[in-house]
């Protein structure tokens, strides 16, 4: 996490993309707009009572939502997050949290701080739970179904970006089903969110962990990351953000509430730990495999330490992010074939029985 503020992560763009590659941060900042040198044509104004519904939906739906929206203040920066229930829970991104046990906990509307406690963060999704010691005066949110979800649906991103507190954006559902995948760093747990909402909704620095709304007041997303170009050196890719499904993250934090865990994260793993490893041509080579989990799918195939992973069923695997993308095309329990170049130099194709991912 950032020293100033919350919501720091990088993501890389699969599923639909063209063109050079699109990498997504929630540090987006959004560039100063030159004023134009020619003055736009005249338009008639819509007429008045065309618009009020939709206004009047915007104020019924952040009225009845922004009371569930907090900020969330730890030592290393801020964020926001959704009250998930009347005991005091609290739902938010794990990178909001970082590795702080405790924190503040403030309401978008208007409050004094309450204390608040980690319950547990879940880093291979970038979800987390806090809880307030106190939880009177807290709302909890209504969360939808987001696989019923339709693009071009009217939504509305709510939250604290850039310590603002209670911001709301308003966007469209843009697509659905991208995976998107977060490097691992100090700041940044190095998630891979699949099924991730796709919204034209302004999402900042410090909205990760908020609320993405649909018009009937339900919580259908929670924002994580903002789109950056690497051709406009790192700058925002305005009207391009993603959002974990709700159906996702309830489910996560219904397990660490029950359990004090994820007991099922319903994600395919190896069990491996590793790195990018760099070829002779400066490019990545694949996964060098550190270390392999005890009992994991690898170690029961055969996948040792100082072996490299070059493939999963055919597609490359030249970088961590790689691998995890191509694993959550897969689920625990199918076979995969593994391509891995040994010490020696050799290449061999393994079988592997994929494990579930573990909920750290």
């Amino acid at each position: 996490m950032s020293k100033v503020l919350a919501g720091i992560v990088a993501a890389m763009l699969l599923a639909g993309c063209s063109g050079p590659p699109i990498t997504t941060t929630a540090r987006s900042t959004t560039p100063t707009a030159s004023p134009s040198s020619q003055a736009p044509a005249a338009r008639q104004p819509a007429p008045q009572e065309s618009a009020v519904p939709l206004e009047a939906a915007f104020e019924r739906t952040i009225n009845q939502v922004l009371p569930s929206i907090v900020q969330i203040t730890t030592e290393d920066g801020l964020g926001s997050g959704i009250v998930y229930d009347s005991a005091g829970h609290i739902l938010t991104n794990a990178h909001v949290v970082g590795t702080a046990k405790t924190m503040n906990v403030t309401l978008a509307t208007g409050s004094k701080p309450h204390d608040a406690r980690l319950v547990k963060s879940f880093g291979g999704g970038d979800l987390a739970v806090i809880k307030v010691d106190d939880p009177k005066g807290l709302t909890p949110a209504r969360f939808g179904d987001s696989s019923k979800l339709r693009v071009g649906q009217m939504v509305l991103a709510m939250g604290n970006p850039l310590g603002l507190s209670g911001s709301v954006t308003q966007g469209i559902v843009s697509a659905l089903g991208r995976t998107v995948t977060e490097p691992q760093d100090p700041d940044s747990p190095g998630a891979t969110i699949t099924g991730a909402i796709q919204t034209s909704a302004a999402i900042n620095p410090g909205n990760s962990g908020g609320g993405l709304v649909d018009l009937s007041g339900q919580v259908i997303g929670i924002p994580t990351l903002a789109a950056t170009d690497r051709d406009l050196g790192g700058g925002a890719a305005p009207g391009i953000g993603f959002a974990i499904p709700s159906n996702t993250a309830t489910d996560i934090a219904a397990q660490i509430i029950r359990n004090g865990k994820v007991t099922n994260s319903h994600r395919a793993a190896l069990g491996i730990r590793g790195s990018t490893l760099i070829g002779d041509d400066s490019q990545p080579a694949g996964v060098a495999v550190a270390k392999v989990d005890k009992g994991s799918a690898a170690a029961k195939a055969g996948i040792e330490p100082g072996d490299v992973i070059i493939s999963l069923n055919g597609r490359k695997t030249s970088t961590m992010a790689a691998l995890a993308e191509a694993l959550s095309a897969l689920q625990p329990g199918q076979k995969a074939k593994v391509g891995v170049v040994r010490l020696d130099g050799s290449t061999t194709t393994i079988t592997v029985t994929l494990g579930v991912l573990p909920g750290d």
